[in-house]
C-alpha cells in the first residue's frame, strides 16, 4: 500500500527535492508528502587551493547538480517503477558565507572564495569593532572588506555579492534570494524582521566613503 501511495505521489508531482552542495558532496534528495526520503544521489567533489584561496570551479557546481539529481531520478525508477517528470517544490542549501562577486554585467570577477579561506583578519577585527557585532573573517563581508583594504581590482566593481546557495538559485530563477541561514552568514541580521540590519547597512555605507 505505502509503495503504491509513493507511484501515485511521483506521477502527480508531489514529491519536494533538496539539494544540498557541501564541502565535500553534492546531494540530490526526493521527499514525501509525508517527509520521509524516497531516493537520493551523490556527487563527490574537492575544493582547490588556487593563487592563495580555495575554491570550486562553477562548471563542477553545474556538473554535480546533473549528476547527483540523474542518481535520485534512476534510483526513484528502479524502486518504484516510475519516472519522475515533475515536482511540487525544489529547495537548494549550501556552504554558508562565501565569496561570489559579480559585476553590473553578471560577469563573475574573481573565482568563487569558499568559507575556507581565512585571510580576512584585519576586515573581521575592524567591522566587529564598527558594527559592535562578531563579524567573522569567513562572512562574506568580511571577505569583501578586506579585499578593498587590499586594493583588489575588482572590488570597486562589485554590484552583487552572493553564497553558492543564492547563486544557484539566480541561475535557476532569475531572482536573488537568500535563506535566512545563508544570510545570517553575510551580514548581521535583525531577527525580528528577518532581514539585514538597516543600521548597520548605513553604518557600512558611511565606512566605505
Amino acid at each position: 500500500m505505502e509503495n503504491q501511495q509513493t507511484k501515485i505521489w511521483i506521477a502527480s508531482g508531489a514529491i519536494t527535492v533538496g539539494i544540498e552542495l557541501g564541502s565535500t558532496h553534492i546531494k540530490t534528495v526526493a521527499v514525501g508528502p509525508d517527509y520521509q526520503p524516497l531516493a537520493s544521489g551523490v556527487y563527490k567533489w574537492e575544493n582547490q587551493y588556487r593563487d592563495g584561496y580555495w575554491t570550486y570551479d562553477l562548471e563542477d557546481v553545474w556538473i554535480g547538480i546533473q549528476e547527483s539529481y540523474r542518481l535520485m531520478a534512476e534510483q526513484i525508477k528502479q524502486q518504484y517503477g516510475r519516472t519522475l517528470r515533475k515536482i511540487n517544490a525544489l529547495g537548494i542549501s549550501g556552504m554558508m558565507h562565501g565569496y561570489l562577486a559579480f559585476n553590473e554585467a553578471d560577469e563573475l570577477l574573481v573565482p568563487f572564495r569558499t568559507w575556507r579561506n581565512n585571510y580576512a583578519n584585519f576586515a573581521s577585527r575592524l567591522l566587529s569593532y564598527q558594527f559592535q557585532v562578531n563579524v567573522p573573517e569567513r562572512w562574506s563581508i568580511a571577505q569583501f572588506e578586506q579585499a578593498i583594504m587590499n586594493k583588489e581590482p575588482h572590488a570597486h566593481h562589485v554590484a552583487k555579492l552572493m553564497t553558492l546557495a543564492g547563486y544557484v538559485h539566480w541561475q535557476l530563477t532569475g531572482e536573488h534570494v537568500s535563506g535566512i541561514g545563508d544570510a545570517s552568514g553575510m551580514f548581521p541580521i535583525d531577527t525580528e524582521k528577518q532581514y539585514y540590519r538597516a543600521d548597520l547597512m548605513d553604518r557600512y555605507d558611511r565606512l566605505l566613503v
